[in-house]
């Protein structure tokens, strides 16, 4: 490459190579020959509202592509804006470029006006956080790319310092890494025990459960999942993020961890004798580990966090180490599909419990959606009482078609991402599953989608309240201060944001609202005017 390129320009290259196509952000004076560079390179600026919605889109991006998302902000108020969006990343293990610009080199030793070390603000929530020079622009940009998508995957973040923007690079070659995950031996060792043979112990067991989780999804395992699972007659729990790995309507699939009606799942988990998990990231887990049951564990990493006892770890490909385990499994079935029929039933059964005859039921907002939408629609989810049951009850297909923080949990985020999928899929249904309350920190960007002529749909659980803590609350006997409010008019806000609105108060009204929801054009939000009873005696 020439020499004459600036480190500007040697940052949007690398973004360009690595598949970038957007960046989520805000703009400021320190950052404008970034933003320039980008557009040479056909990156698209996605001006959002706030920095910090722009890091949840970027964090979208990345879980949806494995392409790292890339999200920009000015110094000072814009790089600490960004931080929630980052440190979701870094929870939700989402490859993520994020980049601040700084004020020059010579004020910032000694200026305070907008000065925060971006360094401390940042190690924190990511796997690297650095300064790009123009002597090692390239180094840094390969580094950072390979760092933020290795396992597990996170944030990087980088400053750009006004006066280096513009600089010749010194290190311009473009040179990219390799971006997909690593091509691994598939080798397994045993940290403690007995020394058992892994087959042997899975041969032994009587009724084995694989608990699977997002690192399987990274590693693209689902027909290797669905192989090993009717090879061996063995359901499969899995975590939120890994919704869709197995399709739902399979007849080894036993449920979602952690959502409505987590004690059925939980109980269902304690019944095994052994425990597979199988890609299982602890930071998904929302309740203590209390199993009993020998653990068999399957990832790319290590199991450095033990929140579980594995006294076998089988290191590598995920899907390679399945295919193995299957290939020599030479028994019969565990369990029946009649059995794991039987608790699916009972799961199910449950999560309808507490409806109100004549009211819109949270799961009936639900069911009706999962009734209007095709297989492969993209959903979002908010984080509230919501998430629990759009987690247990929307049927999934296949992977990344469901969005949430989980490992953050930060409210806020399913309209941001949901801007990002359809975004990255035109093609496809995107639907919004927010609360009113997750709504009201975020609802601006609806004119971003608006803009857009993004045809997603979002639908606004409507109960005025802050419900996950309201119920604590009655739970305890206290008065419900500080988790009441009035939304206000949702569906005039929606159209006064260039969005379309409607709101219904029955399963009917909402099934018909919903029905004819195709072909957008723009964003509609509908208002569903839900009775919240049911959330209280599911939780």
């Amino acid at each position: 490459m020439s020499e004459s390129l600036t480190t500007a320009d040697v940052m949007a290259a690398y973004l360009a190579g690595a598949g970038v196509k957007f960046i989520f952000g805000l703009p400021g004076g320190q950052n404008i020959e970034f933003m320039e560079a980008a557009r040479r390179q056909g990156l698209e600026f996605v001006l959002a509202c706030r920095e910090g919605t722009a890091a949840l889109m970027a964090d979208a991006a990345g879980q949806l592509t494995g392409v790292p998302g890339v999200c920009m902000s000015t110094l000072g108020p814009g790089s600490t804006n960004l931080v929630n969006g980052v440190a979701n990343a870094y929870l939700d293990r989402s490859p993520m470029i994020a980049v601040s610009g700084q004020m020059g080199t010579r004020l910032e030793a000694t200026f305070t006006h907008q000065n925060i070390d971006h360094n401390r603000l940042f190690a924190p929530i990511t796997k690297w956080t650095t300064r790009i020079v123009p002597e090692a622009a390239a180094s840094v940009m390969r580094r950072a790319l390979r760092l933020a998508v290795a396992e597990r995957p996170g944030p990087v973040h980088i400053t750009l310092n006004a006066n280096l923007a513009a600089a010749d690079a010194g290190d311009a070659e473009i040179a990219l890494p390799p971006l997909g995950p690593a091509a691994r031996w598939t080798q397994s060792y045993h940290v403690a025990g007995d020394g058992t043979d892994p087959a042997r112990r899975l041969a032994g067991a009587r009724r084995p459960v694989a608990l699977v989780g997002n690192s399987a999804v990274r590693a693209g395992a689902g027909p290797a999942l669905k192989g090993f699972a009717e090879r061996l007659g063995c359901p499969v729990v899995v975590s939120p993020k890994a919704k869709g790995i197995l399709p739902e309507d399979h007849a080894y699939f036993a449920g979602t961890l952690d959502m409505a009606c987590g004690k059925v799942v939980w109980d269902f988990l304690a019944s095994a004798d052994l425990i597979l998990a199988v890609g299982f990231d602890a930071v998904e887990l929302i309740s203590p580990w209390r199993l009993r049951a020998p653990v068999l564990h399957i990832d790319s990493c290590e199991n450095t966090d033990q929140v579980y006892a594995a006294e076998t770890e089988l290191v590598g490909s995920i899907p390679a180490i399945l295919e193995s385990l299957a290939d020599s499994y030479k028994g019969q079935e565990k369990w029946s599909e009649s059995e794991v029929r039987g608790h699916r039933e009972a799961l199910f059964g449950l999560y309808r419990s507490g409806r109100v005859a004549g009211r819109l039921n949270p799961s009936d907002v639900v069911d009706a959606a999962r009734g209007a939408f095709p297989k492969d629609t993209i959903i979002t989810m908010d984080v509230g009482s919501h998430k629990l049951l759009v987690g247990q009850g929307w049927t999934a297909y296949e992977p990344r078609g469901v969005l949430l923080s989980n490992g953050l949990s930060s409210m806020g985020f399913a309209l941001p991402g949901a801007i990002a999928a359809k975004m990255l899929h035109r093609d496809r249904p995107v639907v919004c599953f927010t609360g009113d309350g997750g709504l009201a920190m975020v609802h601006g960007e609806l004119q971003l989608a608006s803009s857009l002529g993004l045809g997603l749909v979002i639908i606004v659980f409507r109960d005025d309240s802050l419900n996950r803590i309201e119920i604590k609350q009655v739970q305890k006997g206290y008065p419900t201060v500080g988790t009441r409010f009035h939304a206000g008019d949702l569906v005039g806000l929606a159209e006064s944001l260039g969005c379309d609105g409607e709101s219904a108060d029955t399963p009917a009204r909402l099934a018909d609202v919903l029905g004819r929801a195709t072909k957008l054009n723009r964003p509609l939000l509908v208002e569903a005017r839900i009775d919240p009873a049911q959330y209280t005696v599911q939780f």
